[in-house]
């Protein structure tokens, strides 16, 4: 179900049992001046790639489920790109181009949720920066690899 007005999507459904997100994000892009209001689930899922969220305002509306909702959730890991790489020969600087998975958050407005990033995979939070205003909190960050 999605309703569409003036760049901002809105999703929510209970599918099985499970939560859903909002946007899947399967590979390298770039999220800009969007609005994504999940009302159950999260508002981003992050499986692979390099993803980047500038000047985005990402919102997870209060339900009795609150606690499993994360404005964004990052899965990437390279253990399957491992997998992969095993069975051919590659140099190492190409290597480091298809492991390449991470999220840069600059300047997002993040409401709502547990916490405003869950990671389920190789990459930690990190640089985190916090500016307050009257209304809101603006978010920079990286979630990236140690």
């Amino acid at each position: 179900m999605f309703k569409e007005k003036e760049n901002t999507l809105v999703y929510g459904f209970l599918l099985l049992g499970l939560l859903c997100s909002a946007l899947e994000l399967l590979s390298t892009c770039k999220l800009a001046n969007l609005t994504v209001k999940a009302e159950l689930g999260c508002c981003l899922l992050h499986r692979s790639g390099r993803l980047t969220i500038d000047g985005c305002v990402l919102q997870c509306e209060t339900n009795p489920l609150d606690h499993l909702s994360y404005p964004i959730v990052s899965t990437a890991g390279d253990e399957d790109i491992e997998n992969i790489l095993s069975h051919v020969e590659v140099k190492e600087t190409v290597t480091g181009k298809i492991k390449a998975n991470s999220v840069t958050v600059l300047q997002t407005r993040i409401e709502g949720g547990a916490k405003a990033v869950s990671t389920r995979g190789d990459l930690v939070l990190q640089r985190v920066r916090v500016m307050y205003s009257k209304a809101y909190l603006y978010f920079w960050f990286d979630v990236d690899y140690e």
